[in-house]
């Protein structure tokens, strides 16, 4: 990880703003005679994406930080709150709004077993996402740029990947699959709701390395959303932890880890094997 560049791009220009949010569900208890008690999921959540800079959401499962990754990508609706991309306001988006909204802000999903279609080849996937975002191109620039992509994200030889399915790749080959498509929008934010942690420890490294790569080669505004303090603490300038659908800290990821203020904090930090310690290459 380059340290340098993430301390120097840590006053990078603000992408995307979260103001507030809040995101409430219907359960199935009855609340009166009509209605339904609701589950607040996200309860006022505010946070800023910096260009070239990543920022982890770090919390157990059911903390409520898929939900907030779902919700700064516009894939469900917020209850309330505000999102602010390039500082101005964001209305819901649906059609080609969110297709231009999408031009931007990508997110990729935690299982890589699941997010790609298992009956389309590579070159499909890829090259639907580049003619959703790039427009009309013919098949040999689709080719052309399909090939860029899977080089980008060190999948070599690009052209052994191009015509495979998803049942030919192994976790972490699909997970590189998903970050190409990803990167096919030529985005300025990327989501990445746990992109490692269905994968062999053994490659969870290289993964993240190579987001490292992208954070710095695409100067993207990453949100690393993990239940892993270790390696927020490695490849992140900023660490804010979720409890109970709400931010209870953040900070520095040297300051968060090393130094916790919260009581939950703690207690993640005593349940993990050691988060002071760099993963090993």
């Amino acid at each position: 990880m380059s340290t340098d560049f993430v301390k120097a791009s840590e006053q990078g220009r603000v992408v995307l703003e979260a103001r507030n949010l809040v995101r409430d569900f219907r359960t199935n208890k009855r609340a009166g005679a009509f209605g339904r008690e609701q589950f607040r999921a996200v309860d006022d959540v505010s946070l800023e994406l910096r260009a070239g800079q990543v920022t982890a959401l770090v919390g157990q499962s059911g903390s409520g930080k898929s939900t907030v990754g779902r919700l700064l990508a516009q894939l469900m609706p917020l209850t309330s709150g505000e999102l602010l991309l390039n500082g101005e306001r964001v209305s819901a988006t649906r059609g080609r709004a969110f297709i231009r909204y999408t031009g931007t802000v990508q997110m990729t999903l935690q299982d890589p077993f699941s997010s790609l279609n298992p009956l389309h080849r590579v070159s499909y996937t890829l090259g639907r996402a580049l003619r959703i975002h790039g427009g009309p191109m013919s098949a040999d620039e689709v080719e052309e740029r399909s090939l860029a992509l899977l080089r980008k994200v060190e999948l070599a030889p690009a052209e052994h990947y191009l015509h495979r399915f998803p049942h030919e790749l192994s976790g972490g080959e699909r997970q590189r699959i998903s970050f190409a498509r990803a990167l096919a929008a030529e985005p300025k934010v990327l989501l990445a709701d746990e992109p490692v942690s269905m994968l062999d420890v053994t490659i969870r490294k290289g993964m993240l390395d190579l987001l490292d790569q992208l954070r710095r080669t695409e100067e993207l505004a990453v949100l690393y959303i993990t239940h892993d303090l270790g390696s927020a603490r490695a490849y992140s300038a900023q660490t804010l932890v979720m409890y109970h659908g709400k931010v209870v800290e953040r900070g520095s990821s040297e300051q968060v880890i090393d130094s916790p203020a919260h009581e939950y904090t703690q207690r993640l930090l005593a349940a993990a094997p050691n988060p002071r310690r760099r993963l090993a290459g």
